[in-house]
């Protein structure tokens, strides 16, 4: 067992939630649990909302 706070969750599959985006009103899944009052969008959508720079940047 490892000590000092280090835990492997890499064998843990990721828990999704499914939800509905805020821009197109599609359903969708999502790696966190959304929190009312705060816009959760598909993924088609936020691409559309990341600023332009970002949006423009090539992978490495």
């Amino acid at each position: 067992m490892a000590y000092g706070g280090y835990r492997d969750n890499r064998d843990r599959p990721k828990e999704f939630f499914k939800t509905t985006c805020s821009d197109c009103g599609a359903e969708c899944e999502v790696p966190f649990k959304p929190t009312q009052g705060r816009p959760v969008y598909c993924r088609d959508c936020f691409r559309k909302h990341q600023p332009t720079e970002r949006r423009d940047r090539s992978r490495f």
